[in-house]
């Protein structure tokens, strides 16, 4: 079964913990000194904050997977979608060892698919994709999610 994901960036992670552990009546299931996580079964989310970032707000959106086959539909409803896909495929970003793939939504948000594997001791170790940069204005720069593709042609319109 899939989970929404949604990755936010924070000024102040003590905070922000604070908070959403109130308003989702839990403590995060990962929690670094630049990192939080709930994995929430009501709604079914993976819901993540990091600090540390040139940006705040939502910083990207996914849809994390179980097993490959759900990751090999998502992977190809991505394809179909019209926008240039990056297959990452492995790396280690926040804190997990996955298997992910990106694209941007015509607003230039960044999304990713994934499945994790496992979890891992450094919030991204995966310098290729540090190195492209942002896929989106909200998705920090230096952050090993949310790689660069290259971006759809903007309409002149309205």
């Amino acid at each position: 079964m899939k989970r929404f994901h949604v990755h936010l960036g924070v000024d102040d992670l003590q905070a922000s913990i604070g908070f959403y552990s109130t308003l989702f009546a839990a403590p995060p299931t990962v929690q670094r000194p630049d990192y939080a996580k709930w994995m929430l079964d009501d709604p079914r989310v993976n819901f993540a904050i990091s600090s540390g970032h040139a940006s705040r707000g939502v910083e990207h959106l996914g849809i994390q997977v179980e097993d490959a086959d759900e990751l090999a539909e998502v992977a190809a409803r991505l394809a179909a979608a019209d926008a240039p896909v990056l297959d990452e495929g492995a790396t280690t970003c926040c804190y997990a060892k996955s298997t992910k793939a990106w694209i941007a939504d015509p607003q230039g948000v960044a999304w990713e698919a994934f499945l994790t594997t496992g979890e891992a001791t450094v919030y991204g170790d995966d310098t290729t994709v540090a190195a492209l940069g942002a896929l989106s204005a909200n998705a920090a720069p230096a952050n090993c999610c949310a790689p660069a593709l290259a971006p759809k042609a903007k309409s002149s319109c309205c």
